[in-house]
C-alpha cells in the first residue's frame, strides 16, 4: 500500500510501528535498573527500627488488647516487610499501633528497617 504525506493512516505504517514497539521495547528494558527498589541500609534500619523492637524483640510477647501474639519478624522476607509497612502506612491494612509507627516512615526508611530485619536471624530480633 503506498502511503503519501498527509495521509491519516501514514502514522501507522508497518515501518513506523516496528520501530515504535523497538523504541518501547528498549526503554521498558533500560528502565529496569533505573526504576530499581532502593535495597536499604541495615545500619540506617538499625536505628529506625529501634521502636519496633519494643513488641517485636521480645520472645512470646502477646499484645493486652486485642490480645494476639506479636511476631518476631528477624530473617523474615524483604518484600514481605515492605509491602506490610507500606500498606499499614497507607491505611490498607489495619494495625493502631502499626498505622501510627509506620506514618512516620518514608519510603527510604521502609528500606532501611526491612535490611535492618533481614539482616538478623529469626533468633535475633534486635
Amino acid at each position: 500500500m503506498e502511503y503519501k504525506m498527509g495521509d491519516r493512516h501514514a502514522r501507522w505504517r508497518p515501518d513506523r510501528l516496528l520501530v515504535a514497539f523497538v523504541v518501547w521495547g528498549l526503554l521498558l528494558a533500560l528502565s529496569g535498573p533505573l526504576a530499581a527498589d532502593y535495597e536499604g541500609d541495615p545500619e540506617e534500619g538499625e536505628i529506625i527500627a529501634y521502636t519496633c523492637t519494643g513488641c517485636h524483640g521480645i520472645p512470646g510477647y502477646n499484645n493486652v488488647y486485642p490480645t494476639y501474639r506479636v511476631p518476631r519478624i528477624g530473617g523474615q522476607n524483604y518484600g514481605y516487610i515492605v509491602a506490610s509497612l507500606k500498606a499499614y502506612r497507607d491505611g490498607s491494612r489495619r494495625h493502631p499501633t502499626m498505622n501510627a509507627q509506620a506514618m512516620t516512615l518514608s519510603d527510604e526508611d521502609i528500606h532501611d528497617v526491612a535490611a535492618y530485619f533481614v539482616s538478623l536471624t529469626e533468633d535475633e530480633d534486635s
